[in-house]
């Protein structure tokens, strides 16, 4: 098992957690290292659609492309097998598409701190979503709403159930009524 396999090692898994986590304290880091006080409230907004979209992305990509269209749906139709498996994307290949489709297009819309913020709110978003995706498949846990977001993704790995594709948020299968 490498890094470009879709299950991964115990030490790749742990590695893509550690990956995301160090990007997200980098551009931190960076953003806070910039000085940017006359612009903070811009970029803490920029962090704020960039985690608010992140919802938007991971809704869209779970339910068109990891539900519709090949090889990812049989990547995907792996994953529902067997959910405990490691199995997941690539760290190259989701790295590679949060650069391709969201830094560089904010780069050539604004400048470099609005483009790191809003890449910022989305690796944000996208490791919060890798936490509780896995947390939903192997944690055992009393709190209450990681019990209900438990529930929620467990409808959708139900063999004859559409629907319920947010794993971070139920928001957009409620908007889109997917949630039944």
């Amino acid at each position: 098992m490498g890094l470009f396999t879709l299950e991964h090692s115990k030490a790749t898994y742990l590695a893509d957690f550690a990956f995301y986590t160090t990007s997200v304290l980098i551009l931190a880091i960076y953003l806070l290292a910039k000085d940017l006080h006359s612009q903070s409230l811009q970029i803490t907004t920029y962090i704020l659609v960039g985690l608010i979209g992140w919802t938007a992305i991971e809704y869209l990509f779970h339910r068109f492309i990891l539900h519709g269209l090949q090889p990812f749906q049989n990547w995907h139709t792996e994953h529902h097998k067997r959910p405990s498996a490691l199995i997941c994307l690539p760290t190259a290949l989701s790295a590679t598409l949060i650069v391709t489709l969201v830094f560089l297009p904010a780069l050539m819309l604004w400048d470099v701190s609005r483009a790191c913020a809003l890449t910022l709110g989305v690796l944000a978003g996208y490791l919060t979503y890798t936490i509780i995706h896995h947390a939903t498949h192997h944690w055992h846990t009393n709190n209450l709403w990681l019990k209900k977001r438990k529930r929620w993704h467990a409808m959708h790995h139900h063999v004859e159930q559409n629907g319920y594709y947010g794993v971070t948020s139920s928001f957009w299968d409620i908007v889109f009524n997917s949630n039944h």
